[in-house]
């Protein structure tokens, strides 16, 4: 059974989008984005991805055209296998060609992609990700922290979640007051 590894920007006090649902928090910490080379690690061992409708359109959007000279993580980004849960979704393009759509429920969906892949990357999907942690089907946590309060927010686990046990495993510290926090679920 591979494994799952939920990752999310999130600000210092813990919020993954805005209130309105905007990432505006990420571009307001000074010293940009620092984590490409940790990224760049992390999708070393990585060998697909999956994502949520919503994310999957901000993605789609952005990465097929991103230059890798600006955005080193563009090359195994475009190259690694590509999952969208969606029951809506007709087409799913990326680039000149397109990623495979999950369709039921994502739990039984996510749970069989694992029998095919022995590392999954699911990045923001907070839908998509609220249905995996209640599951019990994520077994990984890496949360990039942004130097930024915002207040309130969508948090970046379910309210109903309860008590889970987290075993801390790496933290990447940034001169930028950026940190990037990997945990395993117990």
């Amino acid at each position: 059974m591979g494994r799952l590894t939920v990752e999310q920007i999130v600000s210092v006090d813990g919020y993954a989008a805005d209130l309105d649902g905007g990432l505006d928090f990420i571009g307001t910490a000074r010293g940009g984005n620092p984590n490409d080379h940790d990224q760049l690690a992390f999708l070393a061992d990585v060998d697909a991805i999956l994502l949520g409708a919503n994310t999957y359109r901000m993605f789609a959007d952005y990465w097929p055209v991103a230059d890798p000279e600006v955005q080193v993580v563009a090359e195994p980004i475009n190259r690694l296998p590509k999952f969208v849960m969606s029951n809506t979704l007709e087409t799913a393009p990326w680039g000149d060609g397109s990623i495979e759509i999950l369709r039921g429920p994502a739990t039984e969906a996510v749970a069989e992609l694992k029998t095919r892949h022995e590392h999954i990357v699911v990045w923001g999907s907070l839908t998509l990700a609220d249905a995996l942690f209640r599951a019990g089907l994520v077994d990984v946590l890496r949360l990039r922290v942004v130097p930024v309060l915002i207040g309130a927010g969508r948090p970046f686990t379910p309210a109903d979640l309860g008590d889970r046990p987290l075993e801390l495993d790496d933290v990447a510290r940034h001169p930028s007051g950026h940190l990037g926090l990997t945990y395993r679920l117990s």
